[in-house]
This record gives structure tokens, sequence and C-alpha cells, in this order.
């Protein structure tokens, strides 16, 4: 892969400048099956430090390849860093994304598709086709600018649009089509909002939506009309083209922003004669329904042990360990919260509430919520949760997966300025049942440059 800076035509034809991978935006999509090792090797071109994340993917025992950069040295202008990593059984749609400075505002992003091995079923029919659809909201000011923005204690505002794969047509655009479906074949379409802090709802004409899969979870199989899809969420849905073959319009529209924004994209049928009509599906109502309505795909997720999904965790990687015989470590995991002084902050079981009261907001939405707020659990196998704006949320995973990882909000602009956090996982074992040993291509920066490498575990 290259990363490089380059024009491309977004967002209602404006000519911007963008990050792209090997010339494209989206960048490559990397489709794999579970199990497969991924070898990618980036090189930088950009003129600043660049790393990148593989958005969902467990990184099971190989913290070492995640690509956050409170963790891993960045890929320096002009150099390229190979990443090794094997996707394990994570069946299911996720995405790639540069996790530097502000790099993700002006593109860097790809789709990453994990596929079933054979012998493995999945509760649904081989589609015809596939098609990864990625989109978000977007700043026509390139991410240097708004970099400088944040920095200067100013907000990013509002968004200029919205993107599908790099693009915004609007009504009566002459555009190419995105997809083309056959009259009488199912197709999933595997949708991910990759923007900075707007949800987004997606529909298409005339079709409707059987969401089968969020964010590597299979689903009990709901149909809708159109689906709220929030900042670092993807799914999948079958798609029938079961209409009149002609045009069609896939919308995503924001939600919950005081101005709307808009985005579509023309799906055609082979052989299919006449435009796509230019009556637009209406968005779900921005009322206290239409938010308990956008959480309704997060609450059917199965929790069966035998469904496909990836575990709650955080990401990221860091090049050397804290060293567990200093004293101060010592005491620290001995006394615990009396350390910190924090013993009426370790957390209660039982004092979260599993469903949100009446007119609370969730944290996606970009609505603001004032007065009292309430904090509750969400039923869920991924990380797609949300909760009031006024308030964290309460999250509770199991610590299995050996490494360093990053705890970040999906709101962009607010983990650039600081809503992020590091959790050290410990193996006391120190073996290579627990944890691969550190790559022999990492890179030493900041504090530890001039430090030796942790030695390599023998067993």
């Amino acid at each position: 892969m290259e990363s490089t800076m380059r024009s491309s035509a977004v967002v209602a034809a404006v000519l911007l400048l963008g990050i792209l991978i090997n010339g494209q935006f989206p960048g490559p999509k990397i489709n794999c099956t579970s199990n497969n090792n991924i070898v990618v090797n980036v090189f930088n071109n950009l003129d600043e430090p660049f790393l990148l994340t593989w958005y969902g993917i467990q990184q099971r025992k190989n913290s070492w390849q995640d690509g956050t950069p409170g963790t891993m040295c960045p890929i320096m202008p002009g150099t390229n860093f190979t990443y090794r990593f094997q996707v394990k059984d994570q069946i299911g749609s996720y995405y790639y994304f540069p996790t530097t400075g502000l790099h993700k505002a002006s593109g860097g992003i790809g789709a990453l598709q994990v596929h079933s091995r054979l012998l493995i079923p999945v509760p649904f029919d081989q589609p015809a086709d596939e098609f990864a659809i990625l989109m978000g909201d977007w700043y026509t000011k390139g991410h240097k600018y708004l970099k400088k923005l944040l920095d200067s204690g100013r907000s990013l505002g509002r968004p200029d649009g919205i993107q599908i794969n790099g693009k915004s047509s609007k009504v009566g655009d002459n555009d190419q089509p995105l997809v083309t479906m056959e009259a009488g074949k199912t197709y999933r379409y595997r949708v991910c909002n990759v923007g900075l802090k707007t949800s987004l709802n997606f529909r298409i004409q005339g079709h409707t939506l059987k969401l089968v899969e969020l964010e590597g979870s299979h689903t009990v199989q709901n149909v809708y009309d159109s689906l709220d899809v929030h900042v670092g969420q993807c799914m999948s849905v079958l798609v029938t083209a079961n209409q009149e073959p002609k045009d069609y319009y896939m919308v995503a529209s924001s939600r919950f922003t005081r101005k709307r924004l808009l985005a579509l994209a023309t799906i055609r049928y082979a052989n299919g004669k006449g435009p796509a009509s230019t009556e637009l599906p209406a968005p779900p109502p921005e009322t206290a329904a239409g938010i308990a309505w956008s959480d309704q795909p997060v609450s059917v997720v199965p929790l069966e042990p035998h469904s496909q999904r990836r575990q709650t965790q955080p990401s990221g990687i860091l090049p050397l360990r804290t060293d567990q015989h200093h004293p101060h470590h010592q005491a620290r995991q001995l006394q615990g919260p009396k350390y910190y002084g924090a013993e009426d902050k370790v957390f209660k079981y039982d004092t979260i509430k599993d469903a949100p009261e009446a007119g609370a907001k969730p944290q996606g939405s970009g609505a603001q919520t004032r007065g009292r707020t309430t904090t509750w659990w969400m039923p869920l196998a991924g990380t797609a949760f949300r909760c009031t704006r006024d308030r964290g949320p309460a999250i509770m995973t199991t610590l299995d997966n050996a490494g360093m990882w990053n705890l970040r909000s999906e709101m962009w602009e607010n983990a650039y300025l600081g809503q992020q956090l590091y959790v050290s996982i410990l193996s006391p074992a120190r073996s290579l049942r627990d944890e691969y040993n550190l790559p022999d291509n990492t890179q030493l920066c900041g504090i530890v440059k001039d430090l030796p490498k942790p030695p390599p575990y023998s067993i």
C-alpha cells in the first residue's frame, strides 16, 4: 500500500485534497478468510508520520500490529512498515483507517472483509455478490486545517457534506452507478460509517434491508426500510433485486443534526431502463421514538455461545512493557484503589440499569442532553454501544488478550483532544502461549528510543 495526498472528487463534485491508498479513495478492499495471515507493506508518501489501524480486528496475542499512535511508532515520511497479523475467526465487516492526527478526515480508508471458511456455515444463503459501502461525514477543509482548529481550542463545527465511497451525488446527477444488480438475485451490502462525528441513516429506494451481521456478530434477521449506522459501526444487509429494472438511489443522510446533510449513489439494474425516481424515501423521525428506533439493530444481536462474534475489547500496541519487578509497580498492584485514593470509585455490580429511562439520548447522535442523565448496559456482543453525552459509558469486558490496547471515543474530535486511554493487560506467565514476541521490524521512538528491546519469550 502507498499513502499519498492527491486531489479526489468528493462532496458535491468539489475537488478536494485527500489521502489516497494506492491512488484510490476508498483504498483497496482487503478480502480474506478466517485464520488467514495478512501481510500489508505500507509506504508513507505523505509529509507527515502515518499509521493505519485495522479497526475491529482482535489482534489476538499480537497487539504489536494494531497501529495506534500512543503505543506504536508512526511510519515516518519516505519510509515503509510491514504489518503482519491474522484475522482469526472474526467473520464480518470491518475497515482500516489512519490514526495519526486528523488524517482520517482526509481519507486513507478502506474495507476489510473476513469471510467464513467453507466448512463453517453462515445463517443465510450465499449472495450473488457483495458491495462495500464506506460512508461518512466530510469536511472541505483538509486535515491540517482541522487539526489547527482543535489545537487552537475551537471545534470542528458542522461537517460540509456526506460522502459515499468518496463521492456525493444529488438528484438528477448523471453519475455512473456505484453498484449493478441483476433482477431476482440477492446481494450483500457491507455498510460502514467511517466519518468523524455524524450518525447516518442508510436506505435504498423501493428496497428493504435484511440485517444479517453487525460488527462480526450474526443477528436476528429483521427487515428494515432503513437503518441508522453510527460512527465506527459496520453492518451487513441483504438486498433483493425484486423491483422494476431501472435505476434507484442509495441514500445516506445525517441524523440528529440541525441541518440535514444528504448524499446519493446510483444502483442500476442490469439491462434496466429508466432513471431513478426523484422522490427519495423519507428518513426516520428525530423524536424520542426515533431515537429509540435508532438503537434497534443493537438490541437484536444474539448472545448464544455458538454465534459468530468478536469480543468487546480496545485496540493498540506498545513497543516496551512496564517493569513488573519495580517496587513502585508492585505497590500499585498490592494496594490497588487504596494506592490512588480511589476506594469510593471501585466498580460495583447491579448499579446500572438494564434499559434507558424515557428521554435519554444516545452518545452517537449529536443531540445535546440537558439536566439529569442515566447510564445503562446495552445487551450486545460487540462494541456498538452508546451512552448519554454527559456521562461516560459503563463497559464490561473480559481482559483475556495480553498487550497494550487503546480505548477511545469514536467521536474523532473527542479522541484527538484526549478522550482515550490505554489498557495494559499483562500475562504473568510471560509465554508465547499468551503473547507473541516483539516483531523484529518494530521501531522504537520517544522515551523508549534508546532502550533495549525486551527479551523474547522462549516457551
